[in-house]
Order: structure tokens, then sequence, then C-alpha cells
């Protein structure tokens, strides 16, 4: 802190402690000011602009220095003055006296706070950019909430100070009216119609000026369009994957007209080219594995030969069993107008729907969810797009196993595709650009993941950036970078692994100004709403996470939003996020990382159990891996948990449910655990917690009385 902060610290505190030091809290009170009312009313009709003046500055510095008695104050405006001129006087001392705190700890606190908490204020701040004055004047409009606290708190981020003025001037006028006017009436021990009115006003006004305010806003954005004097339909749906689905379903669950329109596949990349095909390859290729090592251990085992087209056909076999579960058949059994064809917003609530024959159709609705999904990037590599790229949407096409595979891409898809080839049989080079696998996870599940790849004769290159791809008489090189020296590796066949992009155009988001942003997902609010209040996105396409689990999480707000948002509107809740990667060992986790945990600042314990004492897992032969546990120190409340091993992704629903449902690890303790299964290593990692934190004077007490006992006493 430099000098001129430390003056202004130490003069506000100087003035705060004058104020309590010689009594002036206790002439900032409703008794005291009823006992000098008479004397200063008269010093007031002698003198009024002095007496106007002496108050108004007397506001500001109270307000100014957070000092407590700005209420009583204004009660007293209206007594003295009366309804006009109090209000005139309390609104602007007030606003002033405001502006003033929130320039002091501005001055002295918002670089410290930035830079110290800079990453977890980002979210904030961003909000601040974007729409501060909306939240400012929000907070304006509930007198509950403390004005001081405002003035502090609305001082660390980055809204301009005219912005703050002008709003603060606009949002705190309804409750100045309010309580000036109960001033008037001070003295009187009865309720008047014009009080009850006044005490009204503050508790109507919040939902009476929100509502102005999205007025004003929905008049600005649907400026230009013409809306429907009646619609065709409630609700109408772009995309049929997993976010899609859900919003039709609810939406016809609650009897609400919804169509629901998919130009390729129902049921989206999940069931057809994502999770369905890519776990039931996972099982083959895991059936394979297990059955080459019970034959390498010297036990009988089944045939292994085996042909890869065959393990393809029941991939998809697989989907087709599935595929009813996401059918028009059962859709529209459940309400749902399922309609084949490409649909395009031509306005805020007109979708037009091209049909695979060439016909169009034009439904008006009231409202929109956009699920329309995203679709695997290939980065613009020199000479890739002369190797017959394959990516996690045309690799199920694949008839013929390739007997050198390059997989580019470390993360969650190309871990699992990487492994399950490599199981079948592939040569497979996995080229990562960052130091290690799964870079969201801890360092040491890279490792286990890394260990078991190269065991299983996958050659992992990690901190390898690809620079070009060769061609030459048909024999394909990518050459890489590393440590400063090339690399060349020559392969057969090419998956690119590297992440999807949002699909963000050819249904209109252009047309109607709705902004994509900077991780290329649509725009949306904590309601999921896009520019346009009736137009929500869900799913892949509005991020942040890319799983159908939450897909599915954020559909649910984007259908009730759409459907009741007049009524209420609900805030997507991201909180407890869990996410799995289907490798073997399987890597689960929900909440923080001790990596993330680390470079946030925030104070955790870690506590760690090793699958590898499981007598479970040692049966089955999987005793790898573990289950790791950040709960906040001195406490039992989870802040994350990390399992790898056999099943991790179903063993992490017992710390989904615990952050979800506020119970920690000692429940955790004291729940019964089948023996034997694997699920006790959630019981035993909550053992680990426990004797860390086990009570060492009580201990210590019961060593002695158990000593004292022996002793025959």
């Amino acid at each position: 802190m430099n000098k001129s902060r430390l003056a202004l610290v130490l003069a506000i505190a100087a003035l705060a402690a004058a104020f309590f030091a010689f009594g002036g809290h206790r002439y900032l009170s409703v008794e005291q000011f009823r006992a000098q009312q008479a004397a200063i009313q008269a010093y007031y009709q002698a003198h009024p602009w002095e007496a106007g003046a002496a108050f108004f500055a007397l506001y500001v510095a109270v307000t100014g220095l957070s000092l407590p008695g700005a209420a009583v104050m204004t009660l007293a405006a209206g007594a003295i003055f009366g309804l006009l001129w109090g209000v005139l006087i309390v609104s602007f001392a007030s606003t002033i006296g405001a502006t003033l705190a929130f320039l002091a700890s501005r001055f002295v606190l918002r670089d410290w706070v930035q830079a110290r908490y800079g990453d977890r204020l980002r979210p904030v701040n961003e909000g601040i950019a974007r729409e501060g004055a909306f939240y400012l004047f929000a907070l304006r409009l509930v007198p509950a909430f403390p004005y001081v606290a405002v003035n502090l708190l609305m001082g660390l981020t980055p809204i301009r100070v005219w912005t703050y003025f002008w709003v603060s001037q606009v949002g705190m006028f309804a409750a100045t009216v309010a309580f000036v006017y109960a001033g008037t009436r001070l003295g009187e021990f009865r309720f008047s119609v014009g009080l009850l009115a006044a005490f009204a006003l503050i508790g109507f006004f919040p939902l009476i000026a929100k509502r102005m305010l999205q007025a004003a806003r929905a008049r600005r954005v649907y400026a230009g369009w013409t809306r429907p004097a009646a619609f065709d339909r409630n609700l109408i749906v772009i995309g049929a994957g997993s976010a899609g689905l859900v919003s039709a379903y609810i939406a016809a669950a609650v009897k609400a007209k919804v169509t629901l329109v998919e130009k390729h596949l129902m049921g989206g990349d999940c069931l057809n080219t994502g999770c369905v095909p890519s776990k039931a390859l996972i099982r083959s290729a895991k059936f394979v594995a297990q059955a080459r090592k019970a034959g390498e251990l010297g036990i009988r085992a089944a045939n292994v030969d085996f042909d890869f087209a065959d393990i393809m056909e029941r991939v998809q076999r697989v989907v087709k069993a599935i595929e009813p579960h996401d059918s028009v058949a059962r859709y529209t059994g459940l309400g749902v107008e399922c309609i084949h064809g490409e649909a395009k917003m031509i306005s805020p609530w007109a979708v037009e729907i091209s049909a695979p024959d060439g016909n169009k159709q034009t439904l008006t609705t009231r409202s929109i969810v956009i699920a329309a999904g995203a679709r695997p990037f290939v980065p613009p590599i020199p000479g890739i797009e002369k190797m017959d790229c394959l990516t996690s949407d045309t690799v199920w096409g694949l008839r013929k196993l390739p007997p050198r595979l390059v997989v580019l891409g470390g993360g969650p898809i190309g871990a699992e595709l990487a492994q399950a080839f490599a199981r079948l049989g592939s040569r497979v080079s996995q080229v990562e650009m960052l130091p290690r696998l799964l870079p969201r996870e801890d360092p040491e599940v890279s490792e286990m993941l890394r260990r078991k790849f190269v065991e299983e004769g996958v050659r992992v290159l990690v901190g390898h950036k690809a620079k070009e791809f060769l061609l030459d008489n048909g024999s394909k090189t990518l050459l890489c970078e590393h440590q400063g020296r090339e690399v060349r590796i020559e392969f057969d066949a090419l998956l690119c692994a590297v992440g999807r992009v949002a699909n963000t155009s050819g249904y209109g988001l252009e047309e109607l100004g709705i902004p994509v942003g900077p991780a290329r997902t649509v725009e949306t609010n904590e309601f999921l709403q896009t520019r346009y209040p009736n137009i929500y996105a869900c799913g892949d396409v509005a991020g942040p996470y890319q799983f159908t689990h939450i897909a599915a999480h954020q559909a649910w707000y984007a259908s009730v939003n759409a459907l009741f948002g007049a009524l209420r509107k609900f805030r997507a809740d991201y909180s407890v996020i869990p996410w799995a990667t289907f490798t073997d060992p399987e890597v689960a986790r929900v909440g923080l990382s001790e990596t993330e945990a680390k470079e946030r600042n925030i104070p955790c314990e870690v506590s760690t159990y090793g699958i590898d004492e499981l007598d479970r897992a040692i049966a089955d032969g999987a005793a790898h891996g573990m289950v790791k546990v950040l709960t906040v120190p001195g406490k039992d409340r989870i802040l994350g948990a990390t399992i790898v091993g056999e099943h991790a992704g179903d063993l992490l629903a017992e710390y989904v449910a615990a952050m979800r449902h506020g119970f920690g690890m000692n429940k955790i303790l004291g729940t019964i655990h089948i023996y034997p299964t694997l699920a006790e290593a959630n019981k035993y990692a909550a053992g680990v917690w426990k004797k860390a934190h086990a009570p060492r004077g009580v201990l210590r007490l019961a060593e002695k009385y158990h000593a004292w006992m022996r002793a025959g006493r």
C-alpha cells in the first residue's frame, strides 16, 4: 500500500473513530431526533438555506464514510424539509456519498483484490463489464441489501464512475421517496394510507422496475421485427441430440405444442458417432485385450482371433439397439412433432424448415431452443487435407484395421480411441502438443494413463507439435517438432481428436445478429437466453462443457425457462459437474483437482487411497488406480474428487451426490458399503481423511483410561 492509500485509510479511520468517540452515533437515532425535533425545526424556519446545506453535507459525510445513521437521516429529512425538498436533498446527497465511498474502496483496495483474486473474479468482471448497470440497478432496487456493502464491493469492479453515479441515483429513488414520506409522518403513532403506500412502493417497485427494464431491453432487441399476433407452436427445438431431445421431451410432458427439427439423425452425435459407438468399441477392445492376456498367462481362453469388420458391425448393432430410445416413433408417441429437415430462424419467432425433397414450410413459435451440437475440429496443419483424415464422426465407417495409426490429440476422445485401436492390433502413435495426456487432470493421473498406454504398446508422444503432413507415392508422414528437433512419424491412417467446435452457422444466427463468443459457442446469459430473450441455446452449441449429461442438464433450464419464463426463470447451475474418460483405467472427476486448487490459491486438504489395496480390485485383477478427495482444511466438506480405476465413472456418483446435497466425508465413512465391492474404495478414502483428523487428545485420554482399567481399578 503506497503512502497516498495509507493516508486515506488513516484519515477515514480517524474520522470514524472520532464519530464514535464523541458520541455521534447517539445523535443519529430516532429518539434523539424526536427530542431535538422542535429546535431543529425552529432553526430551519429561521435559516432554511443554511440548514439545508448543513444537512446535505452531514448526509454526504455519513454515507461517504459508511457510518450508521443514513436511514434515520432520511426519515429526518422528511420530518424537517417535507416530501419535495427532503427527496431532493437526500437523493443527491446519498448518491454523492455513495460515490465517494465507492471511489475510496476503488482507490485503496481494487488493485490489490484484482491482483490477488483476479482469476476467481474474472466471471464477475466480465459480467460487470457487460451488464454492470443492470446488476447495480437490481441491487439498488432492493433496500434490504445493505447500500454500504454495494458501495464498497462495486468499487472493486471495473464499472465506470459515471455509470455508478447515475444508476445509483435512479435505483435508490423509490426507496428515498418512501422513507422520506415516512419521515413526514414521524411522530404519528398510526398508519396512514400514504405511509402504507410508501412502504408498498419499496416492496413492489423492484419488481415493477425490473419488468420495465426487461421491456425496454426487449424493445431495443426486437426493434425492426414484427411479432406475430398468434403462434403456431409454444416451442421449436433445433437439433435432436441430447439437449434437443430433452428439451422437446420436457415441453411435451407439460403439454406444450412443440416441434423438434433434425436435419440428420435422431439422437445426434452421442448415439450415432460419440458416446454409444465409442463405448461399444472400447468394450470389444477390452475383451480382446483380456483374452490375449489370459493366453499369455497360460489360462485357457476362447479363441482370440477376431475380424475387425465384425467388431465394427457389432458397434453398429449396439447403436441400432439403442436407437429406438431416441426415435421419431418414440417422441411422436410422447407428443412431440418431429420433422426431418433443415431449420433456419428467419425472425425471432419464425423458423423456416426445408425438407430433403426441397419443400419448405414456415412455423411461428413463442420460443426457440437452439441445440445444434458440435462437430470435430480439424486443425489447419499443412498437408492434412491430403490425409483422408478420420474423426470421431467418420471413424465408424472403417472396416479394415489400420496397421499404423496416428492419433492426433491427448484429450479424452483421443485417449479412448488410441487405446481401443492399440488393443485391437494397430500400432498407435499418439501425438499431443502439451506435456502430458489428459491435461485437465492432475499430473499423477496423466502419468498413470501414460504408463498403461506404453505397457499396451501405444507410442505416447507428448510435447510433440504437429507441423506438416507429407504424402509421397502413397506413403504418409507426419513431421513433428519436439524439444527443438524434427520427429518423423510414418503412418497409414490419421485420426484427428483435438477437440470439437460448436455448429454456429446455417440456421440463422448471423441473420438475427445472435453473437458467438470467444470460445466459438453461442453467447447466453445465466438463464441460457441469447440476445433475444425468447431464443435459448443449450448443449455443445452453448458450452461451456461438452458432455452429453451436461447437455441434458442445460436442456431442463432452457426448456423450462422458454415455456415458463414469464412466471419464473431459473439460473443454470454448474456448481457440481462430473465427467469421466473411459480409458482403462477409467478417469472420473467432479469439482476441483489438486492442480486447479493450487492455481486458484484455494486451500485444501488431500486424502488419497490406493485401489491396489482393495480386496475386490485384487480379486478382479484390477488392483490399480486411486481415490483422491479434496476437502476444506479442518472440515469434511468435499471440494473435489478424482477416481482412477475400474468403473471410476460409476464410483464417482457417491461424491457427486455428496457435493450436490451437502454431506461430507464423515457421512460417507458412516455409510455401509457391501463387501467385497469396488465402492468400498470411497469408504476407505473417507477413512484416510478421518485418520488424519483423529482427535489426538481424546485418544491419549482413552489410552490412559484403558491402562487404568487394566490395572484392576
